[in-house]
């Protein structure tokens, strides 16, 4: 045997060797991957019907948001007609305010000065400015 032939000879082991190094790791890893296959099968088989519950939940937490969002728009519009109610009693109070109370306030004064006057003519004027009013024990006794 020449240095060529151990050197081919030495070269076709090794690589014999490495072949079936590189065999079994594959082997190894095909090992691993259905093993993982498994793993992920029953994965799948427990979060499907986790997933298929969010998904009614999700579609029952849709429902309820609409059907709340639709209430707070009705409530929205309820409160509209509300404002404008109330801003249009508003203005007509303000317009009666003013409309009547000066009036009012002639009248009483008429009424005051009225009365003062036909006391003073009757000889009874007792001079106070004030008008008496009797309080509720006053009221009781007469």
């Amino acid at each position: 045997m020449t240095a060529g032939d151990l050197a081919v000879t030495l070269a076709a082991v090794l690589c014999t060797i490495g072949f079936a190094a590189l065999i079994v790791v594959l082997v190894r890893v095909l090992d691993s991957l259905k093993a993982l296959s498994g793993e992920v099968e029953s994965l799948r088989g427990e979060t499907r019907p986790l997933l298929a519950e969010m998904r009614d939940s999700t579609a029952e937490a849709r429902t309820a948001m609409n059907t709340a969002r639709s209430d707070l728009e009705r409530f929205d519009r309820v409160l509209g007609s509300a404002e404008a109610i109330s801003d249009a009693v508003g203005g007509g109070s303000r317009i009666a305010r003013t409309a009547f109370s000066v009036p009012a306030i002639k009248i009483a004064g008429i009424a005051t000065g009225t009365s003062r006057a036909v006391r003073r003519l009757r000889g009874r004027d007792t001079g106070a400015s004030l008008v008496h009013v009797p309080n509720q024990r006053q009221r009781r006794r007469a």
